[in-house]
């Protein structure tokens, strides 16, 4: 029999089972079997063609099928099968060092094979780390303490007290206070002597060279698909080396993209890994599926040390490689990763010579999709006061609705279908979840396959409803 190893996001359509045990064959066997066996794992696994979607890598040992027989590739007994899816010393130019910053980088410089040459480098350097948060924090703490002498952050968000479980970069005197300022501070008290740029604004199409441009590495720590497709086609556009890392509950993920070694070889990037988007919804974020937090801590970690490799020139970068590590059960796994001919971006023939629209790429500005019914916090609340007739659905999980909930029947969005019987069809139905996501797609759910016509979505989920209404009540 063969193993094969189910990611963490995969594993609520498995009974939360992370290793199974397959017949031998081929991988298309092996898929099909899974999918016979476990029904909602086929639309997450294979097209409308029955084929393996392009966001899906799967793995024999460490090879990924594209380089073998693709979905034909023999599987024998013992295979491992991993299912992967869509997270110069001494010239007169050397920085000089202060009496201060030579007893600060004291246990740098005596590491025989990272010296006073490497610690030049670092000081020397530009960083540029895309996002604050979960990742960006322990990235930039780390940087900041090993003496890169310039650091960029972009963020455009603010300081939330639900940051402060895995964001360590953070304190509670910053809620309400932008992450880009907040942070400055924290790494000015850190290290006196590195330069900060903050960028506290959206990385768009329109603004992502100009940003780029001046920065020797790129530290991506952003957690949606148009941001990530963004900052890897800015990157390899610009000949920029591209540090990535992705967390989701569990799982985190980190390797090197467009790195170009000592012998002039580039390595491959984002695309080559992952050529297209999974569908918007498919794959929750950090905010609605959690995130264990000392998770980022250890990933962020990582994603720090691969950065200052690939300034320094110390050790072996996980350029062509993808790193996962499995925090639940403790384990590592590394898989081997190819430059594509067909990458659209630099490929054979590429097709993308510019940054593009990256909302409209991974699908999330779906125009042709009727727009659904919303209402806001207040509505609601004037609907309860006024005693207006209608039923309050929460399709968030049974943990989240333990946590906090505004009264209404509890139905997960995974069961939204199976239970369509008890949503109301003569009453106004409004349907939330934390932030809005989750009951948008449920709605879509019973539209197009029961012909709900009134339902409304909860502008902002229960988190709005909270700000606007019931402050009092606990956010998460």
């Amino acid at each position: 029999m063969a193993t094969v190893i189910i990611p963490t996001p995969l594993r609520k359509f498995t009974n939360n089972t992370a290793r199974l045990e397959v017949k031998a064959g081929t991988i298309q066997d092996t898929v099909n079997e899974l999918t016979r066996n476990f029904p909602d794992l086929k639309k997450h696994l294979l097209d409308e063609g029955g084929g393996i979607r392009s966001y899906v890598n799967i793995f024999v040992g460490n090879n990924d099928i594209r380089d073998l027989q693709q979905e034909h590739t023999a599987v024998k007994d013992d295979t491992v099968i991993s299912i992967v899816p869509a997270i110069a010393g001494g010239s007169p130019d050397q920085p000089l060092f202060t009496k201060e910053e030579l007893a600060r980088y004291n246990r740098h410089i005596i590491i025989p094979g990272f010296g006073m040459e490497a610690q030049q480098k670092l000081k020397k350097s530009k960083v540029l780390v895309i996002g604050s948060g979960g990742l960006g924090s322990p990235v930039l703490l780390y940087l900041a303490a090993a003496g890169v002498g310039t650091i960029g952050i972009v963020d455009f968000d603010v300081v939330d007290d639900s940051n402060l479980q895995r964001q360590v970069v953070f304190g509670i005197d910053e809620i309400g206070k932008p992450k880009v300022e907040a942070a400055k501070r924290r790494l000015e008290a850190l290290n006196p002597y590195i330069k900060l740029h903050l960028y506290n604004t959206h990385l768009n199409s329109s603004n992502a060279l100009e940003i780029f441009k001046d920065y020797d590495v790129i530290a991506d720590g952003t957690d949606n698909f148009p941001t990530r497709y963004l900052v890897n086609d800015a990157a390899v556009l610009l000949g920029k080396p591209n540090v990535y890392a992705s967390i989701f509950q569990f799982e985190g993920q980190v390797s090197v993209f467009n790195y170009t070694d000592s012998k002039g070889h580039t390595g491959p990037n984002y695309r080559d890994l992952y050529p297209t988007p999974p569908p918007p919804g498919l794959v929750p974020s950090c905010a609605e599926g959690g995130v264990l937090g000392v998770l980022p801590g250890i990933i962020g970690s990582l994603q720090a040390l691969e950065v200052i490799k690939v300034i320094t020139g110390v050790g072996e970068t996980l350029s062509g490689r993808f790193y996962i590590f499995d925090a639940l059960n403790f384990e590592n796994r590394t898989f081997n990763i190819k430059r594509r001919e067909d990458n659209p971006i630099n490929g054979k023939n590429p097709t993308i010579t510019a940054l593009i629209d990256y909302e409209q790429f991974c699908g999330m500005r779906a125009v042709e999709e009727k727009p659904l019914k919303e209402i806001t916090a207040k509505e609601l609340y004037d609907w309860q006061v006024k005693g207006e007739k209608f039923q309050l659905i929460d399709v968030r999980e049974p943990h989240e609705y333990d946590i906090v909930n505004i009264g209404g029947e509890l139905i997960p969005l995974a069961t939204v279908s199976d239970n369509a019987g008890r949503i109301d069809t003569e009453r106004k139905v409004v349907v939330h979840c934390k932030m809005g996501g989750r009951s948008a797609k449920a709605i879509r759910e019973l539209e197009e396959k029961f012909g709900f016509t009134n339902l409304y979505n909860l502008k902002g989920g229960i988190l709005s409803y909270i700000d606007e209404v019931q402050p009092e009540l606990t956010k998460y």
